[in-house]
């Protein structure tokens, strides 16, 4: 009897470690086999959902798109340097003063577009006992009006107007050694009148082209004695004060912040005469503005042109200033 219990222990102890343990399981298909399941005792109910209208009242924001952006730059710089009577290693007492303003106006709505820009500029040296001469002269007003054709392709036409403000000289001296004045120009002496059609090529931003197939500039002397100290009077006859022409004329534009707070600004004119292939204006400028602080900078300038009707030579300037320039908007 005790045999018997002891082994009925032992079976029962060795069937509750086999449930213990984990035993896998066979995936069976239950396709075919009658099996009925329960219904879930829990009640279930099926109604209606109903909707109800909602009026909405809409919001009216008072507010209007400009399609208009504008900038406007001016800027001043002064040199000045100044000696004592018995400052032996030389120099000269000096005051020069410059100043540009900036202006430019764009309108955009959908493939229509329309930008102006003024550019000012005025600047003179005085040194002792020299002559007071122009640093720099110049008034461009230039006005385009674009629609466009393709993403990069524009249809455009063009006025702009270019001239200076003051007269301008070139200097020799007497038997006495004094400066002496020859006039070489003044304000609508000359003058520029271009008008153009064409096509623009726009790709970004920063850079276009200008393809002026249609192009007419007019160039005015108003003074007609100026050939006098000025023999080629800008190639207007003598004795006239406009002269006529019709041309081909590239434009090229490129400004982009090339560094940080160095922004690089380019501009190439192209004009090439119909009546004379051969006698092909170029001007080329850059200008390269370094930003200091808020309200300063640092600018080099160069301008090269080459123009028949003025010189059969290259022309060249260049300007490196450092000044206070104001922008608004900010």
């Amino acid at each position: 009897m005790k045999k018997l219990l002891f082994t009925f222990l032992t079976l029962s102890a060795f069937s509750f470690r086999l449930a213990a343990q984990e035993v896998d399981t066979v995936p069976i298909s239950t396709k075919g086999l009658d099996i009925k399941l329960k219904r879930s005792p829990l009640p279930s109910r099926i109604g209606t959902i109903q909707f109800k209208p909602v009026n909405l009242t809409p919001a009216l924001v008072n507010a209007k798109v400009n399609y208009w952006k504008t900038r406007t730059s001016v800027g001043i710089n002064i040199n000045q340097a100044a000696f004592s009577d018995n400052w032996k290693g030389g120099g000269v007492n000096s005051l020069a003063i410059g100043g540009l303003i900036n202006y430019k106006a764009e309108y955009s709505k959908e493939s229509y577009s329309y930008a102006s820009e003024v550019i000012l500029q005025y600047g003179k040296v005085k040194n002792k006992s020299q002559l007071q001469k122009k640093t720099t002269d110049r008034i461009y007003w230039d006005n385009k009006a674009a629609v466009q054709l393709s993403k990069n392709w524009y249809f455009f036409g063009s006025m702009n107007f270019e001239s200076q403000f003051d007269k301008g000289f070139s200097y020799s001296r007497d038997a006495q050694g004094n400066e002496k004045e020859n006039l070489l120009s003044k304000f609508m002496s000359p003058g520029y009148l271009t008008e153009s059609i064409g096509f623009e090529y726009k790709p970004n931003k920063f850079f276009s082209t200008r393809i002026g197939t249609g192009t007419a500039r007019q160039t005015f002397v108003l003074d007609t004695a100026l050939y006098r100290t000025n023999p080629k009077n800008f190639g207007v006859e003598k004795g006239k004060t406009i002269r006529n022409e019709l041309a081909f004329q590239v434009v090229m534009n490129y400004e982009k912040e090339i560094f940080q707070n160095v922004t690089l600004k380019t501009k190439y004119n192209m004009f090439i005469p119909y009546d004379n292939f051969g006698h092909i204006d170029h001007r080329l400028d850059i200008n390269v503005i370094a930003k200091i602080n808020r309200f300063m900078n640092v600018s080099i300038t160069g301008v090269g042109l080459y123009d028949r009707d003025t010189d059969l030579k290259i022309q060249g300037s260049q300007t490196l200033a450092l000044g206070l320039v104001f922008a608004f908007p900010r």
